[in-house]
């Protein structure tokens, strides 16, 4: 469907929807931070053709657009998936329970990751 030198982007054999979308790099690396720097673009310009196309080709609304990193990760190998997505498909939202954060705890953690950010 998509071939690049470095990307191949082919349908998932068990879709969420008809439609959806691996993308993987042809080099392996097992999650997103593995990704060398100079695949990062190419990467995410693929993955944006990709929800462009099940709009306008499949006719979707729009895309719901994830990687998982080890937890979750059924094969041991980079994937972006691209799910199309209509208003009333059934998809409810995210798969897990939200969590609330205590008093204080949200700038915490947000002090946490600006920390390691820097």
């Amino acid at each position: 469907m998509l071939e690049t030198d470095d990307l191949v982007a082919f349908l998932d054999q068990r879709p969420v929807f008809k439609g959806h979308v691996l993308l993987v790099p042809r080099e392996h690396v097992v999650t997103l931070p593995d990704l060398p720097a100079a695949l990062r673009d190419p990467f995410l310009a693929a993955a944006q053709r990709i929800a462009t196309a099940a709009v306008e080709e499949l006719g979707a609304q729009g895309s719901f657009v994830a990687v998982n990193n080890t937890v979750s990760q059924s094969v041991p190998h980079l994937h972006l998936h691209v799910v199309p997505r209509t208003k009333g498909d059934g998809l409810r939202g995210f798969f897990w329970p939200r969590q609330k954060y205590a008093d204080g705890e949200r700038a915490a953690y947000a002090s946490r990751l600006r920390a390691a950010l820097s």
